[in-house]
């Protein structure tokens, strides 16, 4: 990297799983060199969950072929147990390997070996891509969580209606007066009302 390009240091906290030694230690010196600081190093698949876990680092290096686990099934574990920026290492630009990394949740790869002016934008856009997927994630969640919502809404809505001869609104208002008066979710006053007016029949 030509002297200056990084004016700021990167100050993220980063773990390195790698088996080859001086790989390892190679790009602890970059990254190092960035203003970042190695929190964890490890050797083998099996460890990067437990480091992720441990440490919380801001960015994972993992490198794809490593003894027992490789990389990328680390990093499906990864992202689905201790969601973390992963960037992966590959020895060689593999379209197949570039698929089962990105299904499995990494965000970036760089083929090796790492070119020191490499390493801050892969950190960066991996950090940037696991934001955007977090976020895309809550917003699947809520929108899923709204339409569950409404859907046990409508059906005490109609409960009531047919119970206690109520119009549409009156139900309503009915409903969203016991929420507001018991400091209750809606989606939750309605299904006490679901199971309450259930059990009348």
């Amino acid at each position: 990297m030509a002297r200056g390009l990084l004016l700021i240091p990167c100050m993220r906290k980063i773990a390195i799983i790698e088996d080859d030694s001086e790989q390892r230690l190679v790009l602890k010196g970059l990254v190092e060199e960035l203003g970042c600081e190695v929190v964890a190093e490890g050797s083998t698949g099996l460890e990067a969950l437990e480091i992720c876990k441990t440490h919380r680092p801001d960015v994972v290096f993992l490198d794809v072929k490593m003894p027992g686990k490789d990389g990328i099934e680390a990093a499906g574990e990864i992202n689905r147990l201790c969601p973390t920026p992963v960037v992966i290492l590959t020895a060689r630009d593999d379209r197949e390997m570039v698929k089962r990394a990105a299904e499995a949740g990494a965000m970036v790869y760089l083929v090796k070996p790492v070119r020191e002016e490499e390493l801050f934008p892969a950190m960066e856009l991996a950090i940037t891509r696991f934001n955007e997927s977090l976020k895309l994630r809550q917003e699947n969640a809520d929108l899923r969580d709204t339409l569950e919502a409404r859907k046990f809404v409508e059906k005490a809505k109609g409960l009531l209606m047919d119970k206690e001869k109520l119009t549409e609104g009156e139900a309503f208002s009915r409903m969203r007066k016991l929420s507001m008066d018991t400091r209750v979710p809606l989606k939750e006053v309605a299904r006490g009302l679901i199971t309450a007016l259930e059990a009348k029949r």
